[in-house]
C-alpha cells in the first residue's frame, strides 16, 4: 500500500463528516487536491449551503466515462466506546481505526490517490469522481448531482459505488423509505380518559401495525437478499410528559427496507390508510389532534442487471462471477433511476460500518489499489 493512498486517507479521516455537521472543510480539501494537479471540479450544493456535493472527470472529455462514487459522510462516534480517537487514521495489527474507514472513506481515498496515475495514463475514456453529502440519513445529496452527470453531453457509461463489499460484486441492494409520524391528542388527567385522548396511547396502535406488518413480511422469499422479504423498524419514539396526564404528543420514526417498489408502494398506503382513519377517530373527540405521516426519505433499490456496463465492467476487474444482494440502501439505485448502470464494489466489509472503533484490513485496500489499476489499465486500452 503506496503511502500516498494512506496519506489522503488519513486527511480525510480528520474531517468529522458526521451527517448533522457541514462537509464543506473536506470538499474544499478535495477540491484543492484536484486543482494542484490541474482537474477542474463542480461543487452541487445543498439548499441552505451548507453542504455540497463535489464532482470531477479525469481523463478525455469524451462520453463513456466510468463514475467512482461515494459519500463523505460517516455516522456519529456519540456514546460508542472507541480504543482510539476515531478522527485520528489508526494502524494496529494489519488494520486502519476510524470513522469511515470501512464506510466509505478508503474507497474515497484510493480514487483520489490514484489521480496522478489516471493523469499519466494515455485514457481513452475519462474516470469520473462523485462524492456526496447526507447518504448516512436517505441518500439526500446525491439526487441532484447524479441528475447533473446523468445530463452530461459526454455522459459517462457506468457507475462504481464504493460501498464496502470486500471488494466483491454486487448487483442489488434494497430500497429504503423513512417516515416520521406525530400523533396529537388532548391533555387531561390520566384518571379522566374520555376527557382527553392520550397521543401515546393511539400511536401504539400504529406502531402496532409496523410491527404486525415486520412480521408478516416474515414469510416473503427472495433470491439473492437476506432478509428476504421487507423488513420494518421503530428507531425512535418520543412523547407525553408525565405518568399522571394523557400525553397531547406522541411521535416516532419507522423505516422501511424493500427489494421491489411494489412492495414498498402497498406497505406504505396500507400504513398511511390506517393512520388516516386513525385520525378522522381521533378528531372526533379532539378537533384539535389528528395524525400527520411525513415521509422522510425515499431511496430506490439497485436492480439485477447482468447485462449492464457497469456489471461487466466491474467483473472484469475483479474476476467475481456471483450475483449477490445486500439489504442496506446505497446510491447505486440512483444512478440507475437515472439511466447510468451502477453496481456497488468498495473495500471493506460492511459489517465493520458503524461500530465503535470501525476498521478496515490492510489487505482490503491493497485490493482496492489493485481494483484502480485494472481499471486505469482497462479505460486507456
Amino acid at each position: 500500500m503506496s503511502a500516498a493512498i494512506l496519506d489522503v486517507l488519513a486527511r480525510l479521516i480528520a474531517f468529522d463528516t458526521t451527517s448533522r455537521n457541514s462537509n464543506l472543510a473536506l470538499i474544499e480539501w478535495v477540491e484543492a487536491f484536484l486543482r494542484a494537479r490541474g482537474v477542474a471540479s463542480r461543487r452541487v450544493v445543498s439548499a441552505d449551503g451548507s453542504k455540497a456535493n463535489l464532482y470531477a472527470a479525469v481523463g478525455p472529455d469524451v462520453a463513456g466515462g466510468v463514475v467512482l462514487s461515494g459519500h463523505t459522510d460517516v455516522v456519529p462516534v456519540d456514546g460508542q466506546p472507541w480504543s482510539s480517537d476515531p478522527w485520528t487514521l489508526t494502524e494496529r495489527g494489519g488494520k486502519l481505526y476510524g470513522r469511515g474507514v470501512a464506510d466509505m472513506k478508503s474507497f474515497l481515498a484510493l480514487a483520489l490517490a490514484h489521480v496522478d496515475d489516471m493523469l499519466a495514463a494515455p485514457l481513452k475514456r475519462p474516470v469520473m469522481l462523485a462524492f456526496s453529502y447526507d447518504e448516512e440519513i436517505g441518500c439526500l445529496g446525491a439526487p441532484a448531482m447524479i441528475a447533473e452527470l446523468a445530463a452530461l453531453p459526454q455522459a459517462p457509461s457506468a457507475a462504481i459505488v464504493g460501498e464496502p463489499t470486500l471488494m466483491k460484486v454486487v448487483s442489488a441492494h434494497k430500497g429504503v423509505r423513512s417516515f416520521h409520524v406525530e400523533v396529537t391528542g388532548r391533555e387531561a388527567h390520566s384518571s379522566l380518559p374520555d376527557a382527553g385522548v392520550s397521543a401515546v396511547m393511539e400511536a401504539l396502535k400504529l406502531m402496532r401495525l409496523v410491527a404486525e406488518m415486520a412480521e408478516e413480511a416474515r414469510a416473503a422469499s427472495h433470491a439473492h437478499f437476506s432478509p428476504p422479504g421487507p423488513t420494518m423498524t421503530i428507531g425512535r419514539v418520543e412523547g407525553g410528559t408525565a405518568s399522571n396526564i394523557l400525553a397531547r404528543r406522541c411521535e416516532f420514526v419507522w423505516d422501511l427496507r424493500c427489494p421491489e417498489q411494489a412492495q414498498a408502494d402497498a406497505i406504505e398506503a396500507r400504513f398511511r390508510a390506517a393512520a388516516e382513519k386513525l385520525g378522522a377517530e381521533i378528531k372526533a373527540r379532539a378537533p384539535e389532534g389528528g395524525v400527520k405521516v411525513t415521509r422522510r426519505s425515499n431511496t430506490p433499490g439497485l436492480s439485477i442487471a447482468r447485462d449492464s456496463a457497469a456489471e461487466a465492467l466491474a467483473r472484469a476487474l475483479t474476476g467475481d462471477n456471483e450475483t449477490r444482494a445486500v439489504a442496506y440502501a446505497a446510491e447505486a439505485g440512483l444512478f440507475q433511476r437515472a439511466g447510468l448502470p451502477a453496481v456497488i464494489c468498495g473495500p471493506g466489509s460492511i459489517g465493520q460500518a458503524h461500530q465503535p472503533d470501525e476498521w478496515i484490513e490492510i489487505a482490503q485496500i491493497e485490493e482496492g489499489a489493485r481494483f484502480m489499476r485494472r481499471l486505469i489499465e482497462t479505460l486507456s486500452a
